[in-house]
C-alpha cells in the first residue's frame, strides 16, 4: 500500500494497514459497510482514528465513502474489472522484461520465498492469504524493475485486482497459477527479458479469462467475524 498515497501515522496507520490486509486477504468482501463505531470498538480506537484510516483507504480506491451513508469496501464494476486487467496486460509484461535485466541473486531468492509462502497458504486452504501473497509477488517484480512510477501503478492495479477477484472469480486457480510464477522466475534467472515479457502477458490474460464477469450478490461475513 505504501507509495500509492501518503500514509497516515501512528495508530491511524496501524488501523489502515489492518483494514488493507483484511481487504486484500478477502476477509472483508467488496460492498461491506465499514462502520466507524464498530471498527473502533473492534480495535479499541476512537472514531477519529478510524475515520482517518478510512479516508486514506478511500484515497487509494480500496474504500468508497458515501455522503450520509458511510464507508464501504469498494465494489468494482464489470467495466472496471475489464479495464484493470487490460491495464495490467499493457504494463506488467514490460515490467517483467525490465526485471529480467535488473534482477539479482538476492531478488531471485526473495521471489522464490513468495512462491513458497503462496503454496503453503494454498495447502492450508487459506485462499485469501494466497491471493494476497500472489499480489505481493507481482509488486515485488515491479520493485525489482526499479521504475517508481510503474511500480506505483502496479500496486494500485493489484489492490483493485484483489477486489475484482473477490467478486468475480470462477475457478480455484485464479489466484495465480503456480506454473506461471515458476516460469517467470526461470526467465528472470536466465535474464531472458523476451521470455519474461511473453510469460507475463499470457499470465495476465489467463487471469482475466478466469473471471466470471457477471453481476452477482455475495454473502459476506460481519465486521467482527472478518476483523477478529
Amino acid at each position: 500500500m505504501h507509495d500509492i498515497f501518503p500514509l497516515p501515522a501512528g495508530r491511524t496507520l496501524d488501523i489502515c494497514l489492518k483494514l488493507h490486509s483484511a481487504i486484500l486477504e478477502h476477509r472483508l468482501a467488496p460492498g461491506i459497510k465499514l462502520s466507524e463505531d464498530e471498527v473502533g470498538e473492534i480495535y479499541g480506537v476512537s472514531r477519529t482514528v478510524v475515520r482517518a484510516a478510512l479516508q486514506a483507504l478511500a484515497h487509494s480506491g480500496m474504500v468508497t465513502i458515501e455522503k450520509n451513508r458511510g464507508a464501504f469496501v469498494a465494489r468494482p464494476t464489470i467495466r472496471e474489472a475489464h479495464e484493470v486487467f487490460e491495464a495490467r496486460a499493457l504494463i506488467e509484461p514490460r515490467i517483467a522484461r525490465m526485471t529480467a535485466q535488473a534482477v539479482s541473486e538476492a531478488d531471485l531468492v526473495r521471489l522464490q520465498a513468495h512462491i513458497d509462502a503462496e503454496h503453503e497458504a494454498l495447502a492450508a486452504g487459506d485462499m485469501g492469504k494466497a491471493l494476497s501473497l500472489s499480489g505481493q509477488f507481482h509488486t515485488e517484480i515491479a520493485d525489482i524493475a526499479n521504475h517508481q512510477i510503474l511500480a506505483n501503478m502496479v500496486r494500485s492495479l493489484i489492490s483493485r485486482s484483489s477486489l475484482i477477484i473477490a467478486l468475480y472469480w470462477k475457478r480455484a486457480d485464479t489466484a495465480c497459477e503456480s506454473h506461471s510464477h515458476h516460469a517467470l522466475l526461470k526467465s528472470f534467472a536466465e535474464h531472458n527479458g523476451e521470455a519474461a515479457e511473453e510469460i507475463q502477458k499470457s499470465h495476465i490474460i489467463d487471469l482475466h479469462s478466469g473471471l466470471d464477469l457477471r453481476d452477482r450478490l455475495d454473502k459476506t461475513n460481519s465486521l467482527a467475524e472478518a476483523l477478529t
